[in-house]
């Protein structure tokens, strides 16, 4: 049997695997379908482990819910955070988290010697086209035509790790955001496919964000994508340097820092419930 533990940051929720207790479990990807099927299965975004790393006080594996792998996430993250301090992991305040190859720092805060919010340092934005990657023209590439059948949409591109399309709209409509959310996610301009954040400017610093995350779908809410946008609002003019984000799950705190050009992010981490799955 497989212990498992359902955690959410403003409602991106993951399975989640404590590989320090147990070993790895065997076809990942095919585990992560199943487990995150919402009829089927326990029901989740994706599936994440938690395994010992040589260089940080643990490593995060992600897997979406279609069983791809991804490079980072910042709801993800910040559950990690929680489970490894909460569970007697790691007892600082301030951890190393490993996620595809690149370590990050998070800031831990608790009430009851739980914790209930993490700040995560996200590291520098990518703004280079090809290290994004996008063929899509521009450095930066912001507020370029992406052409759609019958409709051109004005994007932003930036990368946290992860690739995202960011593009302000009036109203980020549920016909908007599952009609062309999976249609730019496998666009021929983003040769790995890309995660699609639908924004909303209620002023300069407060946007509202809808999401479609590659290989999941519209998710509650998405980290890196909101530390995208922070990025897009400030390269295009629309917000400040410091927003809340508003997300159908909750809300999400951004910075991008004009000193250091990092991009730090503050929410919150629960953990639902554990279990038991038959391998």
């Amino acid at each position: 049997m497989l212990q498992f533990t359902k955690m959410h940051g403003a409602g991106n929720d993951y399975v989640y695997v404590d590989c320090f207790s147990q070993p790895v479990p065997d076809d990942l990807a095919c585990l992560a379908r199943a487990i995150s099927d919402r009829h089927f299965g326990v029901g989740g975004d994706g599936l994440i482990l938690i395994c010992p790393s040589e260089n940080a006080d643990a490593e995060m594996r992600m897997f979406n819910a279609d069983g791809t792998p991804s490079e980072m996430c910042g709801n993800g993250i910040r559950c990690v955070a929680k489970y490894i301090h909460d569970h007697g992991l790691a007892s600082s305040q301030t951890l190393q988290i490993e996620s595809g190859g690149v370590i990050y720092s998070l800031q831990l805060s608790t009430s009851n010697g739980l914790v209930d919010q993490v700040r995560v340092d996200m590291g520098e934005p990518i703004l280079e086209a090809g290290k994004i990657p996008t063929t899509l023209h521009g450095e930066p590439v912001a507020d370029v035509q992406l052409a759609l059948p019958e409709l051109d949409l004005t994007v932003t591109c930036v990368s946290m790790g992860n690739p995202h399309c960011v593009t302000f709209v009036d109203e980020a409509t549920d016909s908007m955001v599952h009609t062309l959310g999976p249609l730019i996610e496998s666009d021929a301009h983003f040769p790995n496919r890309v995660n699609v954040e639908f924004v909303e400017v209620l002023s300069p610093n407060e946007l509202r964000q809808r999401t479609w995350e590659r290989g999941s779908g519209e998710t509650l809410a998405c980290g890196t994508g909101a530390s995208a946008v922070c990025v897009a609002g400030v390269l295009t003019g629309r917000s400040n340097r410091q927003v809340t984000i508003h997300l159908l799950g909750g809300d999400l705190q951004l910075e991008w820092n004009e000193q250091d050009n990092h991009v730090y992010m503050t929410g919150p981490a629960v953990e639902v419930f554990s279990g038991q799955w038959k391998v």
